[in-house]
């Protein structure tokens, strides 16, 4: 086990998080006597106090049984239990990005309807992705919500279609596959878009570099979006300061990226960052080459992440409200299977902080 003593999310929920993987992939058999606290505070270095959270919340999720005197033990789960049912939780990193705001809000709202939430780690990999739907398969989970990982969407369709032949409903959220005919819960990003590149424009800025990812239907529609706000207002755009990476979000890939766009700042005054992550990686590569924002160049995200070492503009997304629309959502097509495919849009909303310089004045 491997506990970030860098990452933004706190010990006890990478604790948690870490056993309750090992519980859900059989390490510890149901009715299994789990380590004793001081034995995990051993083997983590973490303080009992943590432990005992963690563990608290995994009572309460309906991993565990604890027992006073005697010590905490793996629950065996009853199928047959309607009560309880279990949805699966599929998204790409709880360590990063929105996802750990998503799955709040879906567990909140698990918590609420009585039901048990499985969360699966990804790391935007299709085999992760089949492993974990082979393995929610065998637990006979009620339904699945998932974030599309970075494949094409053909091979996403054919994971989804081993829950499906299995009578699994499936909920999709964030990421959209077209002509799925899936339950889908998103944010309006096309529109968002167009917003925050208005944004830009009224500041001025007409010359917009633009880098994200072309694999996710959410980024393509803020490509879209950006695009089609540009061409409205009859401003070209230059396509050598646009990049459009085909993998999964990777650090020193995209950091690469923002080398090769600050190079060409005579190109540009401000720079529209797919979400908040590439963003982030504009300020390193900015310090890097001795640049500054919004002094040498503006800069907008999308997501509005809870950042405390800039100021960034960008673009406000509902995440958590998505998690619980999910798990709504997901509930709902448990109960009828049959009802019509629903498609649930909310809106982002701007936030401007100090990344864009009005250079109209």
């Amino acid at each position: 086990m491997i506990i970030d003593n860098k990452s933004p999310f706190p010990k006890y929920l990478q604790f948690q998080t870490w056993l309750q993987d090992r519980i859900e992939q059989g390490f510890y058999s149901p009715n299994e006597k789990i380590p004793t606290e001081n034995e995990l505070v051993s083997l983590s270095g973490l303080s009992r106090a943590t432990i005992r959270q963690a563990l608290n919340n995994l009572e309460h999720s309906g991993y565990i049984i604890r027992k006073k005197r005697v010590g905490s033990f793996v629950r065996k789960v009853n199928k047959n239990v309607k009560n309880m049912p279990m949805v699966g939780l599929i998204v790409p990193d709880i360590r990063a990005g929105y996802a750990s705001i998503l799955a709040r809000g879906a567990e909140d709202e698990a918590t609420k309807n009585n039901i048990s939430l499985i969360l699966c780690n990804t790391d935007d990999l299709l085999s992760q992705a089949s492993y974990h739907i082979e393995r929610l398969i065998h637990l006979s989970v009620s339904g699945v919500i998932y974030i599309p990982v970075a494949a094409s969407n053909e091979k996403n369709i054919q994971i989804i279609n081993k829950l499906q032949q299995k009578n699994i409903p499936v909920v999709l959220v964030d990421r959209g596959i077209p002509d799925s005919n899936l339950d889908f819960v998103t944010t309006n990003n096309f529109e968002g878009s167009r917003q925050i590149t208005q944004h830009l424009i009224d500041k001025g800025h007409t010359k917009i570099a633009f880098l994200s990812n072309k694999l996710y239907s959410t980024e393509n529609l803020r490509y879209e979006g950006f695009i089609s706000k540009l061409n409205e207002l009859k401003i070209n755009q230059d396509l050598k300061i646009v990049i459009r990476d085909k993998g999964p979000f990777n650090v020193n890939r995209y950091l690469n990226h923002a080398h090769n766009i600050l190079k060409k700042r005579d190109r540009f005054t401000a720079v529209y960052a797919g979400h908040d992550r590439v963003a982030l990686l504009f300020y390193t590569a900015a310090k890097n080459l001795g640049l500054s924002v919004p002094d040498d160049f503006s800069i907008v995200g999308y997501d509005n992440m809870p950042l405390t070492t800039v100021s960034l503009t960008t673009m406000h997304q509902p995440i958590y409200e998505m998690g619980q629309e999910s798990l709504r959502l997901i509930m709902s097509r448990i109960d009828n299977k049959k009802s019509n495919i629903k498609n649930i849009i909310l809106t982002s909303s701007l936030v401007e902080r100090s990344s864009v310089k009005n250079i109209l004045v």
